[in-house]
């Protein structure tokens, strides 16, 4: 009995592996370890998962054949990451930046392929076809070291975008040609087999770019509450778009990444689909592929003869220099700091999926040997490990420039934000907290704090057990995007003492107030209540209104009366809009006159963030003149002065009931700045004392609508 439980159990454990639930403990023990044993002699943990690829695969220990479950795993992984960068470019960072990356993709699609070309031809002494075949191999690159980036939360940066960029433009030509090369070599290279690819693409182009995002939206805002169908929806978009561009005649990974495109405004970074995606390509996916990528790699190679070293050899240094050069001449001519330099080289120097792919089609067609076959496997193993050490130093020292340049450009420290969101409609909740977490900082250490207050009356102790329990629900919203939340249920008189006092408490920086429900009370509510709010606390306060999917929102159009510039919280409260416009990859539209639009400018100039573009506007008497030009996708952003602060405007006082009235179906958000003491002086505007200014301009105001009356009346 023991004797045969013995034999059947070392069954279980012979190489290689064969039993699935085994296999895949062996995959997860080993994603869980390597990269935390590697991470104590600062090796980086993408390496450890291609040399632990290495060991147990059929070329080390033969523990891991490559079997169809491994292949579908490391297939998945490749596109995701491929999906991921296509969903983390930043689409208008990279539209201010597209023609760098047409010039990078240039430079590295051109200049390995040049260097490529003679070095296979005159030094390793291979024909025409396998020379431009395997020269067209240096040209491609992987984004092996992608996950590196996103860990260290610089994959918007300006060199990440145009290096992304750069990677699906060479990619794109060096698997055409690969089409090209395989169609001249089996002679179907004619005007059919172009006709064909070009039709092919551009209906995969019409089906990503029109059709998908439209079915997208249409799926989240029917089924907001379902989240796990989000998950599932999406990955489903990523497998259909890459079986699509296999049916149009090139790679999967390039229907991957126009999948990340495709959905790039419908998920924002800070939500909790994103994270979601992230957590499990990051933690399954992604490592399974660089598993598969080490599994691959022969080391007998290096061993089995002088050619077979040569060549691997002149293979490998081809291709990184290749790829340096194409990152130096970037540098260059766009005048990118060193870490820059280093980073887009670390990005584009790692060769896997699609040099892989190329080479293996060229060996089973007969175009290339046995000895270009085992030196790009060393190639692909060299490559990763260079790319992964290349792009974690790159990217910690611009993460410690970027820190150092924060604290010498003084401005406000992180731990001052400080998001308090008073809750009132329990129903209403997850849509302000979503906005909340869009809004804050992902490097503030406080977290955004909740707030029920509830009337000191007989049932106070039992109103505020209610508000604890429906608060705690939050805990579930916020967890999914891994956002620290902290709920406060509080008694007092009134809500507004409520707000006042626990602002106090805890220095909120911002109170982000829900809009109230349509009610004869709106005037009430706004004549009395906000007022008070206002003229009781210096705080940033806005009061929003979502009706849409944040991510369904196209554009944020921006109305900054005259002197609000000057307003003492203006610049974080800009700050805000300019990452909630980041987040939802949107355009800013600004709505000023000449001296606002020049300040804001300057500002944005000088802290390097956002892109707004402008329009000249100055009819604030006559605010409707724009409803032409609001669509309904819009999220409207007033910007309006305290009573008697130097920006107050008496024609927008009552912008409220205008919004309410003829956009009702847009999402708006009233900013009310924090205001400078009454004391403070403007270098701009020396003698402008607020308060007297308004209040005249107001009773001008009311005695020119008496005198309009006087003469209609006449008429």
């Amino acid at each position: 009995m023991n004797e045969n439980f013995l034999k059947e159990l070392l069954e279980e454990f012979h190489r290689p592996l064969t039993n699935p639930v085994l296999i895949f403990s062996l995959i997860l023990l080993i994603i869980l370890l390597s990269p935390i044993l590697l991470r104590k002699i600062n090796i980086p943990g993408i390496i450890g998962l291609i040399i632990s690829g290495v060991v147990i695969g059929p070329h080390g220990f033969n523990i891991l054949a490559k079997n169809s479950a491994v292949d579908l795993f490391s297939t998945i992984g490749l596109l995701y990451i491929m999906f991921i960068a296509g969903l983390e470019l930043d689409l208008n960072e990279f539209q201010k930046h597209k023609n760098k990356s047409f010039v990078f993709g240039a430079l590295t699609f051109f200049i390995p392929l040049t260097l490529g070309y003679p070095v296979c031809y005159y030094v390793l002494g291979y024909g025409p076809e396998a020379s431009f075949l395997t020269a067209s191999m240096f040209a491609t690159h992987t984004l092996v070291a992608y996950p590196i980036v996103t860990r260290f939360g610089i994959a918007k940066h300006s060199a990440v975008a145009i290096t992304v960029g750069g990677t699906i433009l060479t990619d794109t030509a060096v698997l055409i040609i690969l089409a090209i090369i395989m169609g001249s070599s089996k002679g179907n290279l004619n005007q059919e087999f172009w006709i064909r690819l070009g039709t092919s693409l551009a209906i995969f182009s019409a089906i990503m770019f029109l059709l998908v995002p439209r079915i997208a939206k249409w799926f989240f805002r029917k089924l907001e509450s379902e989240k796990t169908s989000h998950y599932i929806f999406v990955l489903s978009v990523v497998f259909f778009a890459a079986f699509l561009a296999e049916v149009a005649g090139v790679e999967a990974i390039i229907g991957a990444f126009v999948a990340g495109l495709a959905l790039n405004k419908l998920i924002p970074h800070s939500s909790a689909l994103m994270n979601r995606i992230e957590f499990i390509g990051n933690a399954i996916f992604i490592p399974f592929f660089l598993i598969s990528v080490g599994m691959l790699v022969d080391v007998s190679v290096i061993f089995s003869g002088y050619t077979a070293l040569v060549v691997a050899g002149v293979l490998t240094i081809t291709a990184l220099l290749g790829k340096w050069l194409a990152a130096f001449a970037t540098q260059k001519i766009f005048r990118y700091k060193r870490q820059e330099r280093q980073l887009i080289f670390g990005l584009s120097s790692a060769h896997a999926a699609a040099t892989l792919a190329i080479i293996l089609v060229g060996f089973r067609e007969g175009i290339l040997d046995e000895n270009i076959l085992n030196g790009t496997i060393i190639l692909i193993l060299i490559t990763c490990l260079v790319a992964s050490f290349a792009t974690e130093n790159a990217t910690r020292q611009i993460v410690m420039d970027s820190e150092t340049n924060l604290v010498n450009a003084q401005e406000s420290p992180l731990n001052e934000e400080h998001i308090l969101l008073p809750v009132e409609d329990f129903k209403r909740v997850e849509q302000m907290l979503e906005l909340a977490i869009l809004l804050k900082d992902k490097k503030s250490p406080n977290p955004i704090t909740l707030l029920s207050v509830v009337p000191n009356n007989e049932e106070a102790e039992q109103n505020l057990q209610v508000a604890r329990k429906k608060l705690e629900k939050t805990y579930q919203i916020a967890s999914a995007t891994e956002t620290n939340i902290n709920i406060i249920a509080s008694i007092d008189h009134n809500i507004n003492s409520g707000i006042i006092r626990t602002s106090k408490e805890i220095m909120a920086s911002l109170i982000l107030l829900d809009w109230p429900v349509k009610k004869n009370l709106v005037d009430i509510f706004f004549g009395e209540r906000t007022d008070q709010l206002l003229s009781h606390i210096d705080k940033n306060v806005f009061i929003t209104r979502t009706n849409n999917l944040l991510a369904a929102h196209k554009r944020i159009l921006l109305f900054l009366p005259p002197m609000v510039e000057l307003e003492k919280g203006f610049s974080s409260c800009l700050d805000l809009l300019l990452r909630l416009s980041k987040e939802l990859t949107v355009p800013v539209i600004c709505y000023c006159n000449t001296k606002t639009q020049a300040s804001v400018n300057n500002y944005i100039i000088s802290v390097k963030s956002g892109l707004i573009s402008f329009t000249n506007f100055d009819e604030w008497d006559d605010f409707l003149v724009l409803s032409r030009s609001i669509r309904q996708e819009d999220i409207m952003v007033i910007f309006t002065g305290r009573r008697g602060s130097v920006s107050f405007q008496p024609a927008i006082d009552n912008i409220y009931q205008k919004l309410e009235k003829y956009f009702e179906q847009n999402s708006r958000l009233l900013v009310y700045p924090s205001q400078y003491d009454s004391g403070n002086k403007f270098e701009e505007y020396d003698d402008i004392n607020a308060e007297p200014l308004s209040k005249g301009i107001e009773t001008i105001q009311k005695i020119g609508k008496e005198i309009g009356s006087i003469f209609k009346g006449k008429d």
